[in-house]
């Protein structure tokens, strides 16, 4: 009887879970705060739900422990790194760019593994595959002998041509097949050219195994224990699920684990209300992330920086670890309802990128907190209910928003604390909007031409104003935004991808090869048909980047890539083409959650009327309680909308209603 779909999603502020009733199509949801080990915040949600377990089908996760352990590099382990005889600091020298020319204290993140911990042996393989050197055993028996000395607990091994002929990394798997720890090859984790970004890749995955595998074991062993034996997927980066061993052995697939859900959950709203173009704006409690669905389709990249740097919601190159793994394109900036506000030595007012988390949290929680936040701005305006949040489950004291910011930034800045908490909105608006602008305007996309879906437990807070300063005229802010990404974890299947080296001819027999090794990976998973889809990576001969198409035949493809080069750069060249990479997307489907219309509801709704301050005008405003409104229900600004996980503040100027989905959809 597997009636019930949970997705649960942990972010640095809130735990979000929302269990689906397949049977009635029915939605539950539930917000708590985050725990410092995010595992016992599920287990406990869990434990305290009222469903008999043996009803509970399937169990989606999306989790922050990976990128986590980069940022802190609190709990890394112990790793070794095994190359060629000359390339010992190949992560040390990287590629020698910098985003920042003129900055002249920018600094590199220092290497995963010490110089001490990255061994260099004789051997070499040749670029056409040929063996030109063997491998020296002895200095092999000597690299094991330190590497056990030492404690190693997880090793990484990325020797030079390995993509084009594994066979010395294989060796070297071979001869550790006794050591206790990991053992991880760069022609099984990134069997592509480039050595920086394969080693890189490689190292990433080898220090991310015993950390998200031990969390992992965790969280299903007490899922265990209460009784659960529902399968557990966790989502991937790439905007698919992935099962636990899976995530265990390839744990850079889940690096960007939550952003995605939103999206996905976006992209599949988007398909039942017949929407092709969207613009995705997730606004938490730390940051706030952009994303396009363009054409009915996410954008993806294939390559990102683990633990780097942004500026203005733009990835700074050289600021992180590369890993070659597909992702969910975002813009994130630091800009969410904990981040602080405070006046610098200039005196100038500065919000971000600081955040108080769940823990203080902003001053009106009342949890130690003292540093003003836009939580506490938007308290101070009227636009958060000023008794309490969570529909009654979180009380807050307005007048700690209060003291706060007219203590840290009002009377610093010879203003009253109305006017600061306007000046933390309109900048944190400011940096959210160049978000926004990186995914459309600096693609060549106009912005008029899309719908924003609005989400996260602050974003619908400031929709309305980002819309208006970017040019957007649809809003739609779902059911539940607070917990739209949890219910996107239930929107989409198991999805893994495969890459191999392309070498000019042979295309459809690689492809078979690849279509082999994906399904081998399936092998005893006890999951349905696997379903495959082509892509190529393809480039103009000489260039150092490439364009990703889906592959079809072909006779198509090189016209395609010109079409898509001359939409993403203004021109297209008749210089030669050549195929770089072949990719596989290998698909299970799993049981989804499927948002149904409501019908036949029809309630009064609950209004109340407050004073509440927007950026241009202070009025006496209606509040609506979100929950008592009916499919068809219609209104315009100034409004507030109250919900249990989310505010929705409507501007002067906009009309809204209320879909057949229970959407809010915003016009102007």
């Amino acid at each position: 009887m597997e009636r019930y779909h949970i997705g649960v999603d942990i972010g640095g502020t809130f735990t979000d879970i929302v269990i689906f009733d397949s049977y009635t199509g029915s939605m539950d949801v539930l917000k708590i705060p985050s725990t410092p080990e995010p595992e016992n915040a599920v287990i406990e949600a869990l434990s305290n739900l009222r469903i008999g377990r043996d009803e509970i089908g399937i169990i989606n996760h999306a989790t922050t422990v990976a990128t986590n352990a980069l940022l802190t590099k609190s709990k890394i382990p112990r790793a070794a790194l095994i190359t060629n005889r000359g390339f010992r600091d190949v992560l040390e020298i990287g590629r020698q760019r910098r985003s920042e020319i003129y900055n002249l204290y920018f600094t590199r993140p220092r290497p995963l593994i010490p110089r001490k911990y990255r061994y260099t042996v004789k051997g070499r393989v040749l670029y056409d595959g040929s063996i030109y050197q063997e491998l020296d055993y002895e200095e092999l028996k000597r690299i094991k002998k330190r590497i056990l000395a030492e404690k190693i607990e997880t090793i990484a091994v990325s020797m030079l041509n390995s993509y084009v002929n594994p066979s010395q990394e294989k060796e070297i798997k071979e001869f550790f097949s006794d050591f206790k720890g990991k053992i991880f090859i760069s022609s099984e984790v990134d069997p592509q050219y480039r050595e920086y970004e394969r080693t890189s890749t490689t190292v990433v995955n080898a220090i991310l195994s015993p950390i998200v595998s031990s969390y992992l074991d965790k969280l299903s062993n007490g899922i265990i224990s209460l009784g659960i034996r529902s399968p557990i997927y966790v989502m991937g980066s790439n905007g698919g699920l992935n099962t636990i061993s899976f995530a265990s052995r390839m744990p850079i697939s889940i690096i960007e684990s939550g952003p995605g859900a939103g999206v996905m959950a976006s992209l599949s709203l988007a398909k039942k209300l017949g929407i092709e173009n969207v613009i995705t704006f997730d606004m938490g409690g730390t940051t706030a992330k952009a994303g396009a669905i363009v054409k009915g389709e996410v954008e993806i990249s294939n390559e990102f920086e683990a633990a780097g740097k942004t500026h203005s919601g733009r990835s700074i190159k050289g600021s992180g670890y590369p890993v070659r793994y597909p992702f969910i394109d975002l813009a994130e900036v630091s800009a969410g309802g904990g981040t602080i506000a405070r006046v610098d030595e200039g005196g100038l007012l500065k919000v971000g990128p600081e955040s108080a988390g769940s823990f203080p949290g902003p001053a009106a929680y009342n949890r130690g907190g003292t540093e003003p936040t836009v939580t506490d701005a938007n308290i101070v305006l009227g636009r958060i209910n000023q008794e309490y949040l969570l529909g009654g489950g979180m009380k807050i004291y307005p007048e700690l928003s209060w003291k706060a910011i007219e203590e840290k930034v009002a009377e610093k800045l010879s203003m009253d604390a109305v006017e600061a908490s306007k000046g933390i909105i309109r900048i944190v608006n400011n940096a959210m909007s160049r978000a926004i602008s990186i995914v459309s305007i600096e693609r060549g996309r106009d912005p008029r031409d899309f719908t924003m879906f609005s989400f996260g437990g602050a974003g619908p807070l400031h929709s309305c104003d980002l819309a208006e300063e970017i040019g957007i005229r649809e809003i739609v802010v779902p059911r539940n935004p607070g917990l739209f990404s949890a219910f996107g974890l239930l929107t989409v299947d198991i999805s893994r991808v495969f890459v191999s080296q392309f070498f000019g001819t042979g295309i459809e027999e690689s492809f078979i090869s690849l279509e082999k090794r994906a399904l081998d990976s399936f092998e005893g998973e006890n999951l349905g048909p696997i379903e495959l889809r082509r892509y190529v990576d393809m480039r103009y001969r000489g260039q150092s980047y490439e364009i990703t198409l889906e592959y079809r035949n072909e006779h198509d493809l090189y016209e395609s890539f010109r079409e898509e080069h001359k939409r993403l750069y203004g021109f297209y060249s008749d210089d030669p083409v050549e195929i770089v990479n072949l990719r596989l997307i290998a698909t299970a489907r799993v049981p989804k959650a499927d948002m149904k219309k409501v019908d036949g509801i029809k309630t009064e709704p609950r209004i109340y009327r407050r004073n509440v301050i927007f950026l241009d005008e202070s009025t006496e405003t209606p509040v609506y309680i979100r929950e008592t409104l009916p499919p068809g229900f219609e209104g315009s600004g100034p409004a507030i909308i109250e919900g249990y996980d989310s505010t929705v503040v409507v501007n002067p100027g906009w009309e809204w209603s209320v879909d057949p989905y229970l959407n809010i959809i915003l016009r102007r």
